[in-house]
């Protein structure tokens, strides 16, 4: 299927189809999204800039838009994958936490799923993750990491808005990133009770970041780096 094959298909019914084949749990309240991201930045500097020759780039335009999310969500995908499958999972969380960490974990996969089908053979390979940095058996530390992998997607989704031109897509790209900030909130309210909400601006709103920005900083978690220089 081509770009343009692609970019004409009914995106409603790509996203109904995606809803179809995964369960959405219902979730909670309203969020911010912001200083988290720092937790990812501090650690940049030293990995973003191996094999950056190989890079995978997303490309330009709408597709390159699409192809940045589902980077992106490859990444949450994987991580939330990996802290439900760890060995100290059931013991670090209550049940109630492991249920909606692994909805959390289950909205991201659907997210990863519904943008492979959408961009079909437009689509960026499948990345390769490095989670080194991280410690499964840390309660704290894997809040961390979600804390700033959530604030990391709320600011990607409203930086790249923008560059879409198509208005069907930037209403799904709403759909989603309502959710990527009912999951910061979640994590915030988990790390500290009552946060849910403390990473807003002067004006309540959210943060966004140019997808330069949030690819440098993803790439730390990533083997497979990826580029968004043709983004703009």
């Amino acid at each position: 299927m081509s770009n343009t094959q692609f970019l004409d298909q009914d995106p409603f019914a790509l996203n109904q189809h995606a809803t179809n084949k995964h369960s959405r749990r219902r979730f909670l309240g309203y969020a911010g999204a912001a200083a988290g991201i720092a937790v990812l930045a501090s650690s940049c500097d030293k990995d973003d800039d191996n094999n950056m020759d190989d890079a995978v780039d997303v490309g330009s335009g709408d597709t390159g838009v699409l192809n940045y999310a589902y980077a992106l969500e490859q990444l949450e995908a994987a991580f939330y994958t990996q802290v439900a499958a760890s060995a100290s999972f059931g013991t670090i969380f209550n049940a109630g936490e492991q249920a909606l960490l692994k909805d959390i974990r289950d909205h991201e996969i659907a997210h990863r799923e519904f943008f492979k089908a959408a961009l079909s053979t437009s689509a960026i390979a499948s990345l390769e993750v490095n989670f080194s940095a991280v410690n499964f058996s840390s309660r704290a530390s894997i809040l961390a990491t979600a804390k700033a992998f959530e604030d990391l997607g709320v600011s990607a989704y409203n930086g790249a808005g923008n560059i879409l031109t198509n208005g069907d897509f930037l209403v799904l790209a709403g759909k989603i990133v309502s959710v990527e900030a009912r999951h910061a909130a979640y994590i915030r309210d988990l790390i500290t009770n009552g946060t849910f909400a403390d990473s807003t601006d002067a004006n309540g709103m959210d943060m966004a970041m140019a997808p330069k920005e949030v690819v440098a900083i993803a790439n730390a978690y990533l083997k497979t780096k990826v580029s968004a220089n043709n983004l703009a």
